[in-house]
């Protein structure tokens, strides 16, 4: 069992957790992941890493409530316990070139280019952080990504906070004003393809963090398939970063929906038993 040592929510979907994994924090590196499972029959979910302390050996987990296990999950108290925790997966971060790195979180992904943006940091790079999301209530990690990078743009729908825009304004404002070695960009599937279509002119290299449907992760399943280049990759075994301007994301987005209706049937049924239940 995987005790959670420390949760808070970040909003009132989404939840950040401490999770005891002394083995896994000691192998862990920028841009992997890990699977948990909540329950011997449980649904394995795929989680990015936001960060780690090795001497107390705990990885901190950002999880957005969007499914019944997810829902389930983001209800758990401190000292409640994963059942399975699987990890350190994928491979480390790379091709990230050199110069300026801008990371970009839309939702989760804030905490998802965390140790990207701290390792850079630490290697003399200059970083720029871009945090997109809906309103002002919703935006993650502000606090941290200020002192993780050299500047930091907000961006808002509703203009709520930062700028009113999507994280493409924030980041066509930065490559106006000053070169850019390359891009980090995690969060939803639109969000990235946009990224990656502003930079692509640009001739910036763009790197993607493509959360596929995994199961076993470890590119056995093949739930993860996805086209980079015209070639076959297995986001769990060969990601989760690609480069983004290869990616195709019709594919990957087609995918992502073939669930939806079953998530959506289990989702139903878990609203009907909270109902039920005193």
């Amino acid at each position: 069992m995987y005790p959670i040592v420390k949760k808070s929510m970040l909003t009132p979907t989404m939840a950040m957790m401490h999770v005891k994994a002394p083995w896994v924090a000691r192998k862990a590196q920028p841009g992997q992941f890990i699977i948990v499972r909540l329950g011997e029959e449980g649904e394995r979910i795929p989680l990015s890493l936001s960060g780690w302390d090795r001497e107390e050996g705990t990885l901190r987990l950002i999880i957005q409530a969007v499914g019944a296990t997810t829902r389930q999950m983001v209800a758990l108290k401190e000292g409640d316990a994963f059942t399975d925790l699987v990890g350190p997966l994928g491979q480390r971060a790379h091709g990230l070139g050199t110069g300026t790195l801008v990371v970009i979180g839309g939702g989760y992904g804030a905490g998802a280019v965390m140790p990207t943006a701290r390792e850079a940091k630490a290697e003399g790079r200059r970083v720029i952080g871009i945090v997109g999301a809906r309103s002002k209530d919703l935006v993650l990690l502000e606090d941290e990504m200020r002192s993780v990078c050299d500047d930091v743009l907000i961006t808002t729908d509703d203009g709520s906070h930062g700028i009113k825009g999507l994280v493409t304004d924030a980041l066509k404002r930065v490559i106006d004003r000053e070169p850019v070695g390359a891009v980090l960009a995690i969060g939803p599937v639109p969000m990235m393809r946009a990224v990656s279509a502003l930079t692509r002119p640009h001739q910036i290299k763009t790197m993607v963090s493509l959360n596929a449907v995994m199961v076993d992760g470890t590119g056995m399943c093949g739930g993860c398939r996805v086209t980079v280049g015209g070639q076959t990759k297995f986001a769990c075994f060969d990601g989760p970063d690609f480069d983004g301007h290869q990616v195709d994301y019709d594919e990957l987005a087609l995918r992502q929906r073939m669930y939806r209706p079953l998530e959506a049937l289990a989702l139903d049924h878990l609203c009907h038993i909270e109902k039920a239940m005193p």
